[in-house]
């Protein structure tokens, strides 16, 4: 299987490249700051007693800030990747836990060539805890500089098309 080269100009990527990103293990500290950070203080969250009652029967991490994890795991390369452009379809499978180690296991969904400077890549990305059980699910855009130009027009352009001009 083909590993995705994080470095690599756009024109470069193969649909189909996979990565799998380093780990972290998400704690309660996380989880309050994301809630003092947000406001969102909702008590699965924030209230042990509350959430003990609850179909988790403890709290759990915020969806978002596994989210916002899992962006944070991924290497893109910032000479690359230039921006974020679209988080879609997430669905979450199942509750982080503090105390839960995840990573991210990707691969290139589809690549489309936006510009002579850039492309859009749509990224599939799986959330795993520990357990290498799906937590998260979702479908990442970027825009991810190219060279100068698109190789089809380079490869177009050759020293024998150019007619010299009389002076």
């Amino acid at each position: 299987m083909t590993q995705i080269d994080f470095s690599a100009p756009f024109e470069n990527l193969v649909e189909g490249a996979s990565f799998t990103s380093r780990a972290r293990t998400v704690t309660e500290t996380d989880v309050v700051n994301f809630a003092a950070l947000t406001g969102d203080w909702h008590p699965q969250h924030s209230d042990a007693a509350w959430a003990a009652q609850s179909a988790f029967g403890e709290r759990i991490a915020h969806g978002m800030l596994i989210v916002s994890y899992a962006a944070g795991l991924v290497p893109f390369d910032p000479e690359r990747v230039m921006a974020l452009r679209r988080v879609a379809d997430a669905t979450f499978k199942r509750p982080v836990y503090m105390g839960d180690t995840i990573r991210v296991e990707g691969r290139v969904a589809e690549t489309k060539r936006v510009s002579d400077e850039a492309g859009l890549v749509a990224l599939q990305w799986n959330v795993l805890n520990h357990d290498d059980r799906v937590v998260c699910r979702a479908k990442v855009e970027v825009l991810w500089r190219a060279d100068d130009r698109p190789e089809a027009e380079a490869q177009e352009t050759h020293v024998s098309d150019f007619v010299p001009i009389p002076l």
